[in-house]
């Protein structure tokens, strides 16, 4: 079992970047794939990116293809997604997850952070 915290969040004007990291506990995050979602206020929880164990393999959502990037440092526990470009539109809580699948389905990710927000103003 691992734990997984996320800081980085913040208020940020449109244009803007911030870096998200995700902390986590245990000996086996580099055993896991690792995603990021979201969830805006009123919506369901989406897919952002993910990225395989061993980094191998990664993929975005359309809505931040070309703007975040993800990435991971398995011998310091973190995952990181950073985000570029920053727009009011991706506004939300976001959440890092760990699990046995890469794959961009919430059912894909066993272990969940508890969130971190992050505003864009405009």
């Amino acid at each position: 079992q691992i734990q997984l915290v996320e800081s980085g969040g913040g208020l940020v004007q449109a244009g803007g970047s911030l870096r998200l990291s995700c902390a986590a506990s245990g000996r086996t995050f580099s055993s896991y794939d690792m995603g990021w979602f979201r969830q805006a206020p009123g919506k369901e929880r989406e897919f952002v990116a993910a990225i395989r164990w061993s980094g191998g393999s990664i993929n975005y959502a359309d809505s931040v293809k070309g703007r975040f990037t993800i990435s991971r440092d398995n011998a310091k526990n973190t995952g990181y997604l950073q985000m570029n470009s920053l727009k009011p539109e991706d506004t939300a809580v976001y959440y890092c997850a760990a699990g046995p699948y890469f794959g961009s389905d919430r059912r894909d990710y066993r272990y969940w952070g508890q969130g971190t927000q992050v505003t864009v103003s405009s």
